[in-house]
C-alpha cells in the first residue's frame, strides 16, 4: 500500500521538512558524481558500520541513500506525514525529534546485528519516527491509499491507524524473519532501524511538550 496523501491540512509550513528534503536531494545528486569505487568508500565511510561504529555516523548516514527508489520512497513518506507531525512540535523540537528517531533506529538495528560490516544507510529510521509520532496524534486521519491488486491498481481511503500498524507489523515481522538471513555478508534492508525509529517516534510524541492551539484540533481527539 502507498500513501498518497493525507486528510489532515497543516497550519504552518513545513520548513524544516522541506529543508530535510532538500538536504536529502542535494547529498543524493553529489552522490550521482561518485565513481561505484568513490561511492563505495563514501558509504563505508559516513554510514553506520555496526562492527566498527563511530558516534559521528549516527548522524551522517540518515542523509545517504542507496537509489533513486530509495530516496524517493523515504521523501515520499516524510512528505506526507512530516508537516502534521511538524505543525504539532514546532520546527526547533521536530527537528530534534526527526534526528532522535533516526540515531534510535540506528542503534537498534546495531543491537540487531552488532557484527555486520555492511553500512546501513538511509533516512528510515528517522521518517519511521514520524510515522509512530502521526500514529497517536492523527490515528483517525484518512489516507488516499494506492493498493496493488495483481496487476490493477486503485485507491481507497483508510484511517491512518490501520495503514500505519500495518507498515510497523509487517517491519517487525520482516525484521524477525531476517535474524535468520546472515546481513553480515548480503547486506539488506534494516527493518529494525523501522521498527527502532517508528518506537522512539511514539515514545518521544507522548513527552515533548506540544503547541497547546493543536489540542483542540478535532483531528487529535481518539
Amino acid at each position: 500500500m502507498i500513501p498518497l496523501r493525507d486528510s489532515v491540512p497543516s497550519r504552518s509550513a513545513p520548513v524544516v521538512t522541506i529543508a530535510i528534503i532538500i538536504v536529502n536531494v542535494l547529498i543524493f545528486l553529489q552522490q550521482l558524481t561518485l565513481s561505484p569505487e568513490e561511492l563505495h568508500f563514501f558509504f563505508a565511510h559516513y554510514g553506520v558500520v555496526p562492527a566498527r561504529l563511530q558516534l559521528s555516523d549516527l548522524f551522517t548516514s540518515m542523509f545517504l541513500h542507496g537509489g533513486f527508489m530509495h530516496l524517493i520512497g523515504n521523501m515520499w513518506f516524510l512528505w506526507i506525514y512530516g508537516d502534521n507531525v511538524e505543525d504539532v512540535l514546532g520546527r526547533g523540537k521536530y527537528l530534534l525529534f526527526y534526528l532522535a528517531c533516526g540515531i534510535a533506529g540506528s542503534l537498534i538495528q546495531i543491537a540487531a546485528d552488532p557484527n555486520s560490516t555492511i553500512p546501513n544507510i538511509g533516512a528510515s529510521g528517522a521518517i519511521a519516527g514520524v510515522m509512530g509520532a502521526y500514529l497517536l496524534k492523527f490515528p483517525h486521519a484518512r489516507i488516499l491509499t494506492l493498493i496493488p491488486l495483481f496487476v490493477f491498481f486503485f485507491t481507497q481511503e483508510l484511517p491512518a491507524f490501520i495503514i500505519l500498524i500495518y507498515w510497523f507489523v509487517l517491519q517487525f515481522f520482516s525484521g524477525v524473519g531476517s535474524l535468520a538471513e546472515s546481513t553480515t555478508a548480503t547486506g539488506g534492508i534494516a527493518f529494525f532501524a523501522h521498527v527502532g525509529g517508528f518506537l522512539m517516534g511514539m515514545l518521544l510524541i507522548k513527552v515533548l511538550p506540544t503547541r497547546d492551539a493543536y489540542w483542540r484540533r478535532p483531528e487529535l481527539r481518539w
